[in-house]
């Protein structure tokens, strides 16, 4: 191990916790432990890995207090919506003890030819093990949860390298983890440098790579990988098309949630809106004025709705884009003051395709609203972008809805509602450069494991 490190909560740089980051000889111990418990987690039976998902979520349910303080201090985010991170974490666990007695198989006729005539086919699902996962800050438990609870579901092994600026929550789930009952050395969590992790993800034991974070990292990680099963979850700069038959409040409304929640660092945050020409006075007068609602302040305070960026460094590259834009011509509807590693919920007017604020992932407090004539430019605008996480719609048009469904390049569009609304339970990526398969527990299954074939001859 390497000397400590601290872990500083973003809003006022106080101490936290500290973490020993695992070495070379640390990580690939990590990965003898997931090898040499392959077998035992493989055969444990369903019933087995589903008491042991259950006494996970238990134990996070007991500890909800102490971890959503934690997690509020070291991720900078609203202890409001902290709670609601551990409440879906415990979803993910409890959805995964559900999945883990449903994998199933097929039984195929094989007689479709003379040469296979008095023959079947059955196939079975088989854990791939060991699993690598990595996950980002914004998010540190729930995500490190989709990364686990489905590769326990199916029986496999994971070694998980959580975010280096907020692991301790992660990390007292592999407490939980622990002490589940699942095979020892089947999941590790080893925090460790960038440099230190290139050995999981170029070791040839390593069967599947789940990777949550930017787009650069995770393309580079897939031109690393080799013939490793590859699942990226990557970055977004979603938008929201608003139609003149919308409910214009409720559209208002849930853009001023989408856009600010967590100070915008997510990667399905609403950062591009377009409205119908016809209601885009109408809509701005009501969004303005949520946003303008909206409180920025201490991540425990129970009433703060926007706390800080996750450093000093992310808050000022913002600061800059907002500058660089509003010499192209942008107009300040609102915000743009930063203070440390606080950005005020920003509004831009006038902007332009080409730039940052639009056709890049911001990750912050910021959106951008332009008008549009015809929906033709609203779908040509929202797929201009390189990313294709989710998108929201708001129309009352059945029509509407089923034809943006079809020609938006994104993983997923909500109707009648912001792109980050997101059931954990479905399946969850994108398309383009926002990633590669499918999570969701049934769906991350499916990507950790590979189905096998057993031909039967019955005479």
């Amino acid at each position: 191990m390497t000397a400590s490190t601290l872990i500083r909560a973003p809003q006022d740089n106080s101490e936290v916790g500290a973490v020993k980051l695992a070495g070379p000889e640390e990580v690939r111990a990590a990965l003898d432990a997931n090898v040499a418990a392959a077998r035992a987690a493989r055969e444990m039976p369903a019933y087995a890995r589903a008491a042991s998902l259950r006494k996970i979520a238990d134990g996070l349910d007991a500890a909800r207090a102490e971890l959503a303080r934690t997690l509020a201090l070291e991720a900078g985010k609203p202890i409001s919506q902290a709670r609601l991170e551990l409440d879906r974490t415990m979803f993910v666990f409890r959805d995964a003890a559900e999945e883990a007695t449903r994998i199933a198989g097929e039984v195929l006729p094989a007689d479709v030819a003379p040469t296979s005539a008095g023959r079947i086919a059955i196939t079975r699902r088989f854990p791939l093990s060991p699993v690598v996962g990595i996950t980002p800050f914004n998010f540190p438990i729930l995500l490190a949860a989709h990364k686990i609870a489905p590769a326990m579901a199916c029986g496999a092994t994971i070694t998980l390298k959580p975010p280096p600026q907020d692991p301790l929550t992660t990390l007292r789930l592999g407490e939980l983890v622990k002490a589940s009952g699942y095979p020892e050395g089947a999941v590790n969590i080893t925090p460790c440098s960038v440099e230190v992790a290139q050995i999981l993800i170029e070791d040839p034991r390593v069967r599947v790579i789940t990777f949550t974070g930017s787009a650069k990292a995770g393309w580079a990680i897939r031109a690393k990988a080799g013939n490793k099963r590859v699942l990226l979850e990557l970055g977004g700069n979603a938008a929201v098309i608003v139609e003149p038959d919308a409910d214009i409040k409720w559209a208002a409304q849930r853009c001023a949630v989408g856009g600010f929640t967590y100070a915008g660092q997510s990667c399905i945050s609403t950062q591009r809106v377009f409205v119908h020409e016809t209601v885009y006075t109408k809509f701005l007068e009501e969004f303005m004025g949520r946003v303008r609602q909206l409180k920025v302040g201490d991540v425990l305070d129970d009433k703060t709705d926007v706390g800080p960026m996750i450093d000093q460094g992310a808050a000022e590259r913002v600061e800059r884009w907002i500058q660089e834009a509003v010499a192209g011509g942008a107009e300040i509807a609102l915000g743009g003051k930063r203070k440390g590693v606080f950005l005020e919920p920003t509004v831009l007017l006038h902007t332009t395709a080409d730039m940052k604020v639009n056709c890049e992932e911001v990750f912050a407090p910021l959106v951008t609203v332009t008008p549009y004539r015809s929906l033709d430019d609203a779908i040509r605008w929202t797929n201009a972008s390189p990313y294709g996480l989710q998108a929201g719609v708001f129309t009352t048009n059945l029509q509407t809805m089923f034809r943006l469904h079809a020609e938006l390049d994104v993983g997923a569009v909500n109707g009648n509602d912001i792109p980050g609304f997101r059931v954990d339970r479905l399946p969850y990526g994108g398309a383009k450069a926002s990633g590669l398969g499918r999570e969701g527990v049934r769906y991350a299954i499916e990507e950790m494991t590979e189905r096998r074939v057993l031909t039967l001859k019955l005479d």
